[in-house]
């Protein structure tokens, strides 16, 4: 097409402005012929005589182009200008310097979801920098769709500026033509990528004469919390030479990704934006230019991938070479490097592919020099990198169901780059791909990928019988012989395991990072304090101060109100503060996959890793909406720290919202005004689990993990899935909460038997404290299945190895059960057993297989033989029940022995009661307490141990005495005078000392002082620091802690000191079991007075104490209707003396019509001493409500 260049002059007058820096050009497109052409302007300043160019070479025009009818301009040198001068009369492609220069904003405008949120109107904007404005932006050109504007739809437009500084507001409007002009404006997000910097503008109102304050223009101002910031993009100059042959030209959409040098690449990026590009752009013989804006991939261009989907007409593409331009970083100039490619993208030409890779053959640099001149030199590339050919072998597995018809694609990574996503097209040496049982082999080529480590596979579930179970991956490099081998051995189905259909392999024995873990994840998150979102908060009058501390779990669960609009889709974050300005990053709490909002009457739970702040004064709630639509009514907000052993709730109640009550988006809450509850405390290991490396030793199943050690057990804990953890070969790592219960000494593993693959090869698990770096090997080597292996069980128990010395050792027990000689006192029912002992409990042993054919009979003993067990040591308790079937179930106990093969040692468990429904209480278990533990007599003197520890501080120590006092809850002990013999309380040092005295019970709290040698007057002013002592109690062996970290001043009479609570104690065993008497609990079940608040499910409830739990019992009444609105049921069971009550765990099997429950509170009185301690829960038990649980573990209140 022949262009005529025609050149205007005129002469203006204008104010002295300088050196020029930008030249904006518009026309007001009145009439008909309206549409302009530009080449250039060239300004001359005839003051100085400097000539300034500022080219085009674009339409300002509505309907050519980008729309826009106004251009901002930047000069250029003239040597660029002279450059293309001598070449055959092209004008300047200066496209890169220019938008180097400039700013290329994209604007996606959302138009509401609301009824008649769309609009006929010309929609127009303004953006303002903080040093300019682009004056009015007509939004004529939407990149993605013909008719703008409609309701729910997101709209782009591309807008280029020069130099507007941070961008501070937009102005946006429309001018009210057209049918139905009122428009519902969402918001407005403007990507600068040259900026790195994503804004959101919420707007959230109607533009429209009729609605809310009738405006039509609206300013806009950036919403904080929605920026994103990311590394700055930079200008390509990307020159596509289509080749001169017959049917060279392509419709087809064509994409090009850039790769630097370690594999860093840019993202996949189509050259057109629609279909009328598409169909300008490759034509035979033409060369195409795009300037686009990338990731900066570093100086080296190592390869690019350029195809394209193969639509249109005629999608077979012959290309010839690719040319990208960079700028230089130093200097003025740009470096071009050429790919040449000469080959055709068809799947009907060569070997059908439509990707190609491309290595560059030169490289040609142009430089400015100082006196103004271009150098131009060009370079061949000498250790390009070549292209190799991966033979891929897929495997199928041999099972029902494993084959697919789908599309499968394929992509490999290697530590010099991947190869893009391949479609798996052709099969070498099948016609039908992916049948089961076969190995279907496919050749891709591509430039050296180096080291490969991982693969990524997907089917696209198309056709009937999509699902596919992959076995195996192999990938051969036939340049370097290399085999890389890939265990996939997994199912790829939406109906199947985890349902989905792609995944990632690492090949085999590989050690580097997964990334399986979201919560070490989310600790090295929170360790380099990253935010996804720009954590800018507004300089305040002092800084926060964010730790450098250690990094802890802080489980939040927030409720939202009842309210119409309570729900939000905005994101909602957390900041905890501690004392003297401490205080966490923001924490966001990010709902699950899948959830879209806070709707409203639902509870969310959330893990977040934080600083630890120290104890907690403040928590700040907020969430990043601004628009009337994310208002937000939080009922109830909890935050839990495991590993102090304490939950706040905050009653909240108020709206967080723009336009309700206040109008604040964020709160402040004061711990002062939280409801504070002891939780268990927790601290934090790593896991380790290692998976054998055998056929199918991966599992889908739910694996459940209970851990037991000297002082106490877990309960038993699910080890989640997510995604791609316990698979042949694998090692997964991941943190657990588990209570403070060190040293451990077993752990128990039991899978459920559900999903695809049920079965599951455990070779090791190894668990480490990440506070005191102990290490417990537990090793098992073998099947957890019901169909493969030896053992054919589904539970494993395994001892703790530290040090290559087991903690707890095998035995066999032998469990005698003597059946009373009572009229009926024979049961046909199944009986259970569980024992209770020093290291943990058995779990439920199922008295099957005795020496009498019949068991259970009148007057009978029957005996049992477990053989493989780990021992408990001790033990304390026997918890016996049955399931009350057969035709007459009840069952007189007399006693039951239990001896310890490996100890020698026969426990007797004496009964003497009923297990049955229709006598005495209706029990129907029992738990009973060992007999042979000698009764220590308490009442008369015993001997305290007392350890100091001094801090180990250069001032800590003293060389003066100092005494103790202990409060225990029966009487206070004399003062002890702890004597500096043999310089003690020097610092770092832990002294020991020892006193008779009488017993004081339970110590709750010491008095500590410092007094002078022989009473001598205090000279200075001196102190001893003191970080711990621990007050042990020799008869028992019960230790009590108590953290001082306190100096303590010199005096020479005992009138000064300092007192410190106990901060934790450690019951012995002995203690615990000298406890175990039988007492009557009474349990009070309040049911909540709301609508529906009433269940007919069956409801069950396990106490926790300290001295143990009482087991799952059933809460029953014969003849009676339980659990009603506004009622009151009361129950009582008989236990053995839990101790001080720790927790109550309610749940329901949601049987019956109406099984959702509302419940109040548990109230549980121990009738022996007459303490009640009482369970507040105010929540629903209903899979349908708040959070779906039908189990709540309940708290006493303080």
């Amino acid at each position: 097409m022949q262009r005529i260049w025609k050149e205007d002059v005129f002469t203006v007058a204008a104010v002295d402005l300088g050196t020029l820096k930008k030249l904006r050009i518009r026309h007001d497109n009145t009439h008909s012929y309206s549409s302009w052409y530009l080449d250039r302007v060239e300004i001359v300043d005839t003051k100085d005589d400097t000539t300034y160019y500022f080219p085009c070479n674009r339409w300002l025009a509505v309907d050519e182009d980008d729309g826009q009818v106004a251009r901002e301009l930047v000069p250029v040198d003239e040597a660029f200008m002279r450059k293309d001068e001598d070449e055959e009369g092209t004008g300047a492609t200066l496209g890169l310097e220019q938008k180097s220069m400039s700013t290329t904003y994209t604007l996606k405008i959302k138009t509401g979801e609301k009824k008649y949120a769309g609009t006929d109107a010309n929609v127009f904007a303004i953006l303002f920098g903080e040093n300019d404005d682009t004056g009015i932006v007509n939004l004529k050109a939407c990149k993605n769709y013909k008719n703008k504007f409609e309701q729910g739809m997101i709209n782009e437009f591309t807008v280029e500026a020069v130099d507007l500084g941070d961008l501070e507001k937009i102005r946006i409007g429309h001018d009210n033509s057209g049918g139905s002009s009122g428009w519902f404006l969402d918001w407005v997000e403007v990507d600068a990528p040259s900026q790195g910097q994503r804004l959101r503008f919420p707007c959230g109102r109607w533009l429209d004469k009729g609605e809310d304050d009738g405006a039509t223009v609206r300013d806009l101002y950036p919403a904080d919390l929605q920026t994103e910031l990311y590394m700055p993009f930079v200008p390509y100059e990307i020159k596509i030479f289509t080749s001169d042959v017959f049917g060279a030209g392509t419709d087809a959409d064509v994409f090009i990704v850039l790769y630097g040098q370690k594999g860093v690449c840019t993202q996949h990026k189509y050259l057109c934006v629609n279909k009328r590009e598409r169909r300008l752009y490759f034509e035979r013989g033409a060369e195409d230019m795009f300037i686009v804006e990338l990731e900066d991939i570093g100086d080296v261009i190592e390869k690019i991938r350029i195809g394209h989907d193969n639509k249109g007409t005629n999608p077979g593409w012959h290309l010839d070479r690719v040319e990208i331009r960079r700028q230089l970083r130093k200097g003025k100039g740009s470096e071009t490097t050429i790919f040449p490619c000469e080959c055709w993208l068809a799947k009907s030409e060569d070997d059908g592919e439509t990707v190609r890779e491309l290595v560059p053959s030169d490289i040609i640099t142009e430089k400015l020099l100082r006196d103004g001149k271009l150098k131009t030199t060009e370079t061949e590339v000498e250790d390009a990198l070549e292209t190799h050919t991966y033979k891929v072998s897929v495997r199928t597995g041999d099972m029902y169901g494993a084959g697919t018809d789908a599309n499968v694609f394929l992509t490999i990574y290697g530590d010099l780059g991947d190869t893009g996503e391949r479609k798996l097209a052709k099969s070498e040496n099948n016609k039908n791909k992916f049948e089961r049982g076969e190995v279907d082999k496919f050749t891709i080529e591509a430039v050296d990928l180096g080291q490969v480590f991982k693969i990524s596979i997907r089917h696209d579930n198309s056709m009937i019988g999509a699902d596919w179970y992959l076995d195996q991956v192999e990938v051969l490099d036939e340049v370097t012989d290399e085999v890389y081998m890939f265990l996939c051995e997994r199912w790829l189905s939406k109906k199947k395991e985890d349902k989905r259909i792609e995944r990632t392999f690492f090949v085999k024995g590989y050690e580097g990072e997964r990334h399986t873990d979201p919560n070490s994840k989310k600790m090295a998150q929170a360790k380099l304090g990253l935010d996804r979102n720009a954590n800018k908060k507004k300089k305040k009058k002092k800084a926060a101060v964010v730790e450098e501390g250690p990094i802890i779990p802080y489980h939040f669960t927030l409720s939202t109100g009842k309210d119409r609009d309570a729900s939000t889709t905005a994101r909602v974050y957390v900041i905890i503060m501690g004392p003297s300005e401490v205080e966490t990053e923001r924490l966001w709490l990010d709902l699950p996959e899948g959830k879209k909002s806070l709707t409203a009457g639902t509870m969310e739970h959330f893990v977040c890793y934080g600083t630890d702040v120290g104890e907690i004064k403040r928590v700040e709630l907020g969430h990043n909406g601004v628009t009337p639509e994310s208002c937000w009514l939080v009922d109830e907000l909890s935050v839990a720290v495991p590993t102090k052993g304490i939950k706040y709730i905050f009653p909240c109640k108020c709206w967080l919202a723009k336009d309700r009550g206040d109008g604040l988006t964020a709160r402040l809450f004061n711990v002062l005004d939280s409801s504070t509850i002891n939780i268990i405390r927790k601290v934090i290991y790593s896991a380790t689990v290692v998976t054998g490396d055998t056929q199918s030793a991966g599992t889908d199943t739910n694996i459940f993990l209970t851990v037991y050690g000297a002082n106490g057990s877990t309960e038993e804990m699910l080890l989640p899935k997510n995604e791609d953890r316990f698979e042949r070969g694998q090692e997964d790592t991941f943190s657990l909460e588990i209570d403070d219960i060190a040293p451990l000494k077993k752990i128990r593993v039991r899978i459920d038997g559900s999903g695809s693959r049920p079965d599951w090869f455990l070779d090791r698990i190894l668990m480490r404290n990440l506070t005191t770096e102990e290490v417990y090997l537990f090793t098992y080597e073998d099947w957890l299945s019901k169909t493969k292996g030896p053992k054919r069980t589904k539970v494993c128990e395994l001892a703790a190895v530290v040090d290559d010395e087991e903690m707890v050792e095998k035995t066999t027990y032998i469990i005698q059960v003597q059946t009373s000689d009572v009229g009926g006192a024979g049961t046909d029912a199944n009986v259970f057993a569980m024992l209770f002992g020093e290291y943990g409990d058995t779990g439920t042993l199922p008295l099957k297989e005795s020496t009498n054919r019949n068991k259970f009979e009148r007057k009978v003993k029957d005996v049992f033989r477990f053989p493989d067990m780990l021992s408990l040591g001790e033990l304390s308790k026997v918890r016996v029940w049955h399931d009350n079937k057969g035709p007459a179930p009840g069952w007189h106990l007399e006693y039951i022995d239990v001896k310890d093969e490996a100890m020698d040692e026969t426990f007797r468990f004496p009964c003497d009661r009923w297990l049955a429904k229709n006598e005495e209480d209706g029990q129907i278990m029992r738990e009973l307490a060992c007999a042979n533990n000698d009764s220590i007599d308490l009442s008369d003197k015993t001997k305290y141990e007392i350890a100091t520890t001094t801090a180990d501080t250069g001032d800590a120590s003293t060389s003066e005495n100092a005494w103790i006092v202990l409060e225990g809850r029966k009487a206070r002990s004399k003062e002890f005078v702890l004597e500096n013999k043999k310089k003690k309380f020097l610092s770092g040092a832990t002294d020991t000392f020892e006193f008779s005295s009488k017993h004081v019970g339970e110590i709750a709290g010491i008095c500590i002082g410092h007094i002078t040698k022989d009473g001598k007057k205090v000279k200075s002013e001196a102190f001893w620091h003191v970080m711990e002592v621990v007050v042990t109690e020799k008869e028992l062996g019960n230790k009590y802690f108590f953290h001082c970290d306190a100096r303590i001043p010199l005096a020479a009479k005992k009138d000064q000191f300092l007192t410190f609570e106990c901060f934790k104690s450690i019951e012995s065993f002995a203690s615990k079991v000298r406890n175990l008497v039988p007492v009557k609990y009474e349990i009070i079940i309040i049911t909540g007075d709301v609508k529906g608040a009433g269940t007919d499910a069956n409801v069950f409830i396990t106490i926790y104490g300290v001295n143990g739990d009482s087991g799952q019992r059933h809460l029953r009444q014969k003849f009676r209707n339980l659990f009603e609105r506004g009622r009151t049921d009361r129950f009582v069971l008989e236990m053995l003396d839990l101790g001080e009550l720790l927790r109550v765990k309610v749940e329901h099997d949601n049987s019956g019509s109406n099984c959702g429950w509302y419940l109040e509170c548990v109230e549980v009185t121990n009738t022996a001493n007459s303490v009640t301690t009482i369970f507040q829960c105010g929540k629903w038990l209903d899979t349908r409500k708040a959070d779906g649980q039908i189990q709540r573990v309940l708290y006493p209140r303080y």
